[in-house]
């Protein structure tokens, strides 16, 4: 089955302490979309300017993914520029540029409103909202979200998570929300907001997924020796995780389900922060996700997720 993805497609600045590349393949829907289309058909909806590379839209083209929801607006791409620390976790937004994305209004492309599974990517409650306002008997529905929405569209984001069936959040935006320091609290507390599931990323350090009936699941992250750039790796492991759902579950969603997919999420992750940007995503292979899944079992000792 094919997943809807809706979110933002930007142009990135990013700099660590060794390297800087600009004008790169960015935005939430970017990450989610691609790595999503390594287990399921695609349906993107997002809006780019008049200067957004054709290459960029050659290789989502590649990927197999549907761009009849890729709007393409008079003016400039969404940019944002960001300087991460020796500290991979330490990251410092130096500017953004909205530019076309700042009145973006996501309208469904024909035959999108019935796609069964919907991811909504990183963008305002409100455009979430007006996403599922749009959708039809959707399967499974999943949303991201981040502090600045917490902050200042709270009402919002509390309609949205009546309406969804998993958030997934990093264990900051979790605290946030939820005035929690406890992880396993603040996981409870969201569910109680409204979805069913909740995953709470914790960069290096894994991922926290929650259940119905008290089901919890710790998954850690796939070790690396060498991290060149971070940039949209939350992204990349929600839309795997989608994908993941959307190619294998027939029915409801279970538990079980979700387990698998948390670490298939977690698989794609791990490759894409190998190099900036999506050039990892360029060469990955299928092959190469089916061996780090294995190798992750192996090493994790995770009977569950066999």
């Amino acid at each position: 089955m094919s997943v809807l993805i809706a979110g933002s497609i930007a142009l990135d600045t990013v700099k660590t302490p060794f390297e800087e590349h600009t004008d790169l393949l960015g935005g939430s829907t970017s990450y989610c979309a691609v790595a999503a289309s390594f287990f399921s058909p695609v349906n993107l909806v997002g809006v780019v300017g008049k200067d957004f590379p054709q290459q960029h839209i050659d290789f989502f083209k590649q990927r197999g993914i549907d761009l009849a929801g890729l709007q393409i607006a008079d003016g400039l791409t969404f940019r944002w520029s960001g300087e991460y620390m020796v500290d991979m976790n330490v990251r410092e937004t130096r500017s953004i540029a909205l530019n076309v994305f700042e009145h973006f209004n996501p309208v469904l492309a024909p035959g999108y409103a019935e796609t069964p599974f919907v991811l909504l990517g990183n963008i305002g409650p409100d455009l979430q909202n007006h996403v599922l306002d749009q959708v039809k008997n959707p399967k499974f529905i999943i949303a991201d979200t981040m502090d600045l929405w917490i902050n200042i569209a709270r009402d919002e984001l509390s309609r949205l998570l009546k309406r969804v069936d998993m958030l997934i959040l990093n264990d900051g935006e979790a605290r946030l929300l939820t005035q929690q320091a406890s992880l396993i609290k603040a996981g409870a507390l969201i569910q109680a907001m409204g979805p069913r599931f909740v995953a709470i990323k914790k960069g290096e350090h894994g991922c926290l997924l929650f259940g119905e009936n008290g089901d919890f699941f710790s998954c850690s992250a796939y070790p690396l020796e060498e991290v060149l750039d971070p940039t949209g790796a939350g992204d990349t492991f929600a839309g795997g995780l989608a994908g993941y759902l959307a190619s294998t579950v027939k029915d409801k969603v279970t538990f079980a389900d979700l387990r698998k997919a948390v670490v298939h999420g977690s698989v794609l992750a791990s490759y894409n922060v190998e190099q900036f940007s999506l050039e990892r995503m360029r060469t990955l292979t299928q092959k190469d996700v089916d061996a780090r899944y294995a190798s992750f079992q192996k090493y994790s000792h995770f009977e569950v997720i066999e």
